[in-house]
Parts: structure tokens; C-alpha cells; sequence
């Protein structure tokens, strides 16, 4: 049972990093741009060794069945799908992991108008769901730096300045959001 647990783990793992890669392929722009960067890339971990790259290439063919991947031309690129499975993986480790409170309250208070009712609705319960806490109808809050993780989430949504990311060190009652976050 635990060894199913662990396979499924890892299979989990190599998918991250699969879609992780073609997201992020613009390493290989660097690389051309600015010598000596694959050596770096190598020394970093970011280049997969021979066993990995074996594992990597079904990864790519299971995410591509899966319609997460797509090939153009001989590049593989994120889909619609794989961009908002790779957005709720990512903020979803990050809302779950357990980090010391910085003091600094993440504040997303965000615009968006009547006439597009179903989106705001959309981002009330999917920031309900990363476990952010409502202070008012369109102003959340969470304790952690979610920064890089909102910016996806803002382009996934298509919303841009509509949603406004903060930084607040002090919320006027805060000792009621501490308790909401089970901070001390």
C-alpha cells in the first residue's frame, strides 16, 4: 500500500516538473543568449540526467493523452488545461504548506464589475478554496507570500488589474484574522 502511495507520489512529482519545464522554457532562450549557461543549468539540477530523461519523455506522452501538453511543430506547449492544472497544483501546495507568519498580511482586493457576475463569483469561491479569508465581498486576506502564485492565478482568470496583491502590515482588528489563521 505505502509502495502504491510512493509511485503515485513521484509519478506526481515528474508531472509537476514536466509541465514546470515547458512553462518554463524560456531557460533555453537564456541559453542561447548567455554563454556558459547550460554548464550552469547542469550544475544547478535544472537538466535532467539519462534515466531522468527516459522518465520525462512518457511523462510528456502521458501529459500530452491527457490534453495538458500539446506538440507544435517539434515544441511541446502547455494547453488551456495543462496552464490551469499547473495554477492549482502550485497554489494549492502553496496555501497547504505550513510556514512561520512573516507579521505581513498578502491583502487582494479586486474590481471586477456586475456585468461579468459569474466570474467574481468564480474568484470569491476559488480564493475561499486556497484558504484565503474574506474581510469584505471583494478584500481577502492570507497570511503567507503568494505573490508569484496570484500572478498566475490573476492571468488564468484573465482579470489583470481588476485584482490588486498587497502587502499590509497591520489590518485594523486583526486579532480576529489571527484567530481565523490560528496565528499567535
Amino acid at each position: 500500500m505505502e509502495e502504491r502511495s510512493e509511485v503515485r507520489r513521484r509519478r506526481e512529482h515528474i508531472r509537476r516538473i514536466a509541465l514546470d519545464t515547458v512553462k518554463l522554457a524560456g531557460l533555453i532562450t537564456i541559453a542561447v543568449a548567455v554563454p556558459n549557461a547550460i554548464q550552469g543549468f547542469h550544475k544547478l539540477g535544472l537538466l535532467p540526467s539519462g534515466r531522468q530523461k527516459e522518465s520525462l519523455r512518457r511523462t510528456y506522452q502521458r501529459l500530452v493523452q491527457k490534453g495538458y501538453l500539446k506538440y507544435e511543430g517539434s515544441r511541446l506547449r502547455l494547453t488551456r488545461k495543462g496552464e490551469r492544472e499547473l495554477l492549482e497544483q502550485s497554489l494549492s501546495a502553496a496555501m497547504q504548506t505550513k510556514r512561520k507568519w512573516d507579521g505581513k498580511w498578502r491583502v487582494l482586493a479586486f474590481d471586477i464589475p456586475e456585468k461579468k457576475r459569474s466570474l467574481r463569483n468564480k474568484v470569491r469561491s476559488t480564493l475561499q478554496g486556497f484558504g484565503f479569508q474574506k474581510l469584505q465581498d471583494s478584500v481577502w486576506v492570507f497570511p503567507h507570500d503568494c505573490e508569484d502564485l496570484i500572478a498566475l492565478f490573476k492571468a488564468d482568470m484573465r482579470i489583470g488589474y481588476s485584482m490588486l496583491y498587497m502587502i499590509v502590515d497591520e489590518i485594523e482588528g486583526q486579532d480576529r484574522i489571527k484567530e481565523l489563521f490560528s496565528l499567535k
